[in-house]
């Protein structure tokens, strides 16, 4: 860490020569093209006139061991092998540190920053850290939304034992892969001071294959920096849109040409198939020779014939002329027994593919849960691909009115005028796991009907990614009202009232109610819904499960919304319907104030805003975090019994929580009692103190449910740039 400040020092002088200097568009060719045993291959450049911008500038450290430092934004990176053939550079990133011990330079140990520009963090790295009770993060950008990545580790104690060489599912140390196209600014690790550790916590980039976890590490990790893998582009301009006439344009020659499916910022070159050398070199594009380079699938009875960009198998049996007529012939007669049977084999195939795709989204598994209890409460309609494609306009992109974590929602309208929302899943990994989750999604709607709670329409199973058809809610999420553009048209005390009624009819509905109890298992204000009228709709049961009715709990992978999930399932891993109680506690809590549970731009005492949220109402002091937009003077005692309700909902342990039939009846008791009194009434109540999660992570995150992490798992977060109103 102290090194790159030194190097940081060196690097002035270089920035100040270079600061007047522009875009290079060719190459000199007396440019000094390595630093060491490294070669620093062009766009990149040592001088001016050797480079194609100054964001390519590299200077070579020959005071010290020859490594050559890249400038980026004025960050010192050693460079250990530029690729540009790959458009990659392997650098040597810095570790962060946290060792709780109180040294004057703790703050910047727990920090590892690097300034990006053109530059982007490759997906073939992983983000690690090692340590017990760790909470690692790495803070970055993608295009223009801020990102924020991370996990945490938790350990029984701290030594070594019970952690497992290699394994890094959150015992002393959790990995993470990385999404394409991040840049990031720094990466920052924490520990839970609550707990006395002597060891010590490590976050860190690194190439994949580049680290191996040893129990040993969580005693004595020893290093300073880590090899990582970026990738870079030339300018800001896709392929489509930059000039390919300009001079300074680099993907110049016959066999090398633009990366058309790489969409930016920037462009980026290639050698055709069959070439090789720097694509970023007008015509160093040069022809391989497969047959030399050992690179063909000949035979040993064949020759290998080199071809410019390709080559060819000969047989020494036959001449050249006879393969060629051979060939021809073959060749014809194929394309004639192919025009002949194509019409036919067209329609099997689709008919085939169909078949193929409603086995593998579950089809089978739904019709058998469908004939299991007789298809009486599985209203559902399967709807074909032409219905969706032509209700969407083929998916145009301007028909997308959200997207998520496991997919992309559309509108679309029904030939009989009915106007739907259309949740298309993400093309991943076919796994039990996510079909079940999709299966699952559909059986549960199906068993509900309650006026706040979405209708499912039908789902569509015949396409590689499968679709669910759900009644269309108009006026966006209660977190957009909340904390969106919208929400500076705030909506009242009495509609946030009304709107936590109806979510704790619902969800106790769902809990009692039901045919089988059913626990949501994510609620959050993403998951509520508001139409044109303001009344509510929960959404979103991907993660929901049934409790069978002779059963109070079930054991499940943890997964729901950090910050929002209950702490006493996250550690137990059982699921009961009190787990939605606390992430309701915590809806209420977010209607109260306006604010979001978790964010970064608040100071850090007031980051967790449930632990701020109860401190200020055992201070009798609420009045300072309610939402400023519903303009009190004074605390309305209606208000004082929601959030003393809240309090209860948050207990750290779920046999203290009231169960939602009681929180459904005491919202409605409190809205009926506020009808004939006074609203303005001072609160001298001060009940017990209560106990509640400490030192959660310090930002919202998704908990996914994969079955190759660990019951920590990892969590992501895109936070979207702040709107001012005009």
């Amino acid at each position: 860490m102290y090194s790159r400040i030194l190097l940081a020092a060196v690097a002035v002088v270089v920035v100040v020569a270079n600061a007047f200097l522009g875009p290079v568009s060719s190459q000199q060719t007396d440019c000094e093209r390595s630093c060491g045993d490294i070669d620093i291959p062009f766009p990149f450049g040592l001088e001016e006139g050797c480079y194609h911008s100054k964001d390519q500038l590299v200077t070579c450290n020959r005071s010290s061991a020859g490594d050559p430092i890249l400038f980026l934004n004025k960050s010192p990176i050693v460079i250990k092998n530029m690729v540009p053939a790959d458009s990659t550079i392997r650098v040597m990133g810095d570790v962060a540190h946290d060792c709780n011990d109180n040294s004057p330079d703790q703050d910047i140990r727990n920090k590892a920053w690097l300034s990006l520009k053109n530059f982007w963090i490759s997906d073939d790295n992983s983000f690690f850290a090692i340590g017990c009770q760790t909470d690692a993060y790495v803070i970055g950008r993608k295009k223009k939304d801020q990102v924020i990545t991370g996990c945490v580790t938790t350990c029984d104690d701290n030594s070594s034992s019970g952690n497992t060489n290699g394994s890094c599912s959150g015992n002393g140390c959790c990995e993470m892969t990385f999404q394409k196209g991040l840049g990031y600014s720094k990466v920052m690790v924490s520990r839970n001071n609550t707990i006395p550790l002597k060891s010590c916590s490590h976050a860190f980039v690194v190439e994949k294959g580049g680290y191996n976890f040893l129990s040993t590490d969580l005693a004595d990790f020893g290093k300073e920096e880590m090899p990582m893998l970026l990738v870079w582009a030339i300018g800001d301009k896709t392929c489509k849109e930059v000039d390919k006439g300009a001079d300074d344009f680099l993907c110049k020659g016959d066999h090398q040409g633009c990366v058309e499916d790489y969409d930016g910022p920037g462009y980026r070159c290639h050698c055709k198939e069959g070439y090789a050398g720097n694509p970023y070199i007008k015509d160093n594009c040069a022809n391989i020779d497969e047959c030399k380079v050992g690179t063909h699938n000949c035979t040993e009875k064949q020759k290998c014939v080199d071809k410019e960009g390709d080559f060819a198998c000969i047989g020494n049996e036959l001449p050249i002329v006879q393969i060629s007529i051979g060939t021809s012939v073959a060749g014809l007669f194929l394309l004639l027994l192919f025009t002949w049977i194509y019409l036919g084999l067209k329609r099997r195939k689709n008919l085939i593919l169909r078949e193929k795709f409603f086995k593998q989204n579950g089809g089978i598994m739904l019709q058998q849960r469908i004939s299991g209890d007789g298809g009486s409460q599985i209203q559902a309609k399967l709807f074909t691909v032409e219905e969706l494609e032509k209700a969407t306009n083929n998916y145009d992109q301007s028909k997308i009115i959200g997207k998520g974590g496991f997919g992309t929602v559309y509108k679309g309208v029904l030939p009989d005028d009915i106007i739907v929302a259309i949740k298309k899943s993400k093309i991943v990994d076919q796994t039990q796991t996510q079909v079940d989750q999709f299966i699952n999604e559909v059986i549960i709607l199906s068993r509900i009907n309650h006026r706040n709670v979405v209708k499912l329409i039908g789902c569509c199973l015949e396409t590689e990614v499968p679709s669910l058809v759900y009644e269309f809610i108009p006026n966006g999420t209660l977190f957009d009202h909340l904390h969106g553009v919208s929400k500076y048209k705030a909506i009242n005390w009495d509609i946030r009232l009304r709107i936590a009624i109806e979510t704790a009819g619902a969800l106790s509905y769902l809990h009692s109610a039901a045919s089988v109890p059913i626990i949501h298992r994510d609620v959050k204000p993403m998951n509520i819904l508001i139409d044109s009228s303001y009344v509510e709709k929960v959404a979103d049961f991907g993660a929901s499960r049934l409790i069978p009715m002779d059963q109070k709990e079930l054991a499940t992978m943890v997964q729901g919304t950090l910050g929002y999930l209950d702490p006493e399932y996250f550690h137990t891993s059982q699921l009961t319907e009190k787990s939605d109680v606390y992430s309701f506690g915590v809806v209420l809590v977010e209607l109260l104030t306006g604010k979001k549970i978790i964010d970064f731009d608040r100071p850090e005492k007031e980051r967790n805003l449930i632990k701020h949220f109860i401190a200020f109402l055992e201070k009798e002091t609420l009045l300072e975090v309610l939402d400023e937009h519903l303009q009190l003077k004074e605390v309305p005692h209606d208000i004082i019994l929601v959030s003393r309700l809240a309090q209860r909902c948050l207990h750290l342990k779920g046999d203290e929580r009231p169960t939602m039939k009681e929180v459904a009846l005491e919202l409605e008791g409190i809205s009926a009692s506020m009808i004939d009194k006074h609203p303005w009434v001072k609160n001298t109540s001060n009940e017990e103190a209560t106990e509640y999660l400490p030192n959660e992570p310090s930002e919202s995150c998704e908990v996914t449910d994969d079955s190759n992490t660990g019951p920590t798992d990892f969590y992501s977060i895109i936070r979207k740039p702040k709107i001012t109103p005009i």
